[in-house]
């Protein structure tokens, strides 16, 4: 099996000790360019689009480690880019950026699928912190590692969960739930625990991510007290 790895919290590097691939996508000609020295001084190797055409033509041959994504791009929307990214690589780490900062509009985000939502005006300093939190995250658990709660499967390398031998997709978010829920199926996740994945820890967004989980699935996943259980069988 080919192993996959991600760049250690904290590190600069991707795999094989290389640096970590960073895709900055926004159509501010200013902004990306700071965006791109700040990460270059950090010592990860740093590639801009100024639109999303242009975002998924550098990302076949850039193949990125993460990407930070503007939602609103002169040709295509940012939820379509980052649907297009994840379906080539179903893993990879996305940063939406955005002048939208309404609760509704960041849960539209991250129900998208994407890691993290920032925005604008954002501190340089907060975006290399997001970058290394989720370019770490996928090295917290060793690669090739597969989840099962009866029928249901989940590999968390691919990021990809099937049920009775059907892939069923999920956006980010309600992958990353779903993952803490079938560590240990059966049991209770408090909801602090599932609002750790999502920026603010909104409960709002942790209840619409396991309603759509629910209906996707088809699984049983219960309120007990002040967390949610996911049914064994």
């Amino acid at each position: 099996m080919t192993m996959v790895t991600s760049a250690a919290p904290g590190s600069r590097y991707g795999s094989a000790g290389r640096p970590a691939r960073i895709l900055v996508v926004d159509d501010e000609p200013s902004l990306a360019e700071l965006l791109t020295l700040t990460l270059s001084y950090e010592g990860w190797d740093v590639r801009s689009a100024a639109d999303g055409e242009a975002a998924l033509a550098t990302a076949a041959v850039f193949t990125p480690d993460a990407v930070l994504l503007d939602m609103m791009l002169p040709d295509l929307d940012g939820v379509e880019v980052l649907r297009r990214l994840r379906t080539e690589w179903p893993g990879l780490p996305v940063l939406f950026l955005t002048a939208r900062d309404s609760a509704e509009d960041r849960a539209a985000g991250l129900l998208a699928g994407a890691d993290d939502y920032l925005t604008k005006p954002f501190s340089l300093d907060l975006v290399v912190s997001r970058l290394r939190n989720v370019l770490g995250d996928a090295a917290d658990t060793p690669a090739g590692t597969v989840l099962h709660a009866g029928d249901l499967e989940l590999s968390v390398e691919s990021r990809t969960v099937r049920r009775g031998g059907a892939t069923i997709p999920l956006t980010g978010i309600e992958f990353d739930v779903l993952e803490q829920l079938m560590r240990v199926p059966g049991d209770v996740v408090p909801e602090t625990d599932l609002g750790a994945r999502i920026p603010g820890g909104r409960t709002a967004v942790v209840a619409l991510c396991l309603a759509s989980l629910r209906r996707k699935l088809g699984v049983e996943i219960n309120g007990v007290g002040p967390g949610y259980r996911l049914a064994a069988d």
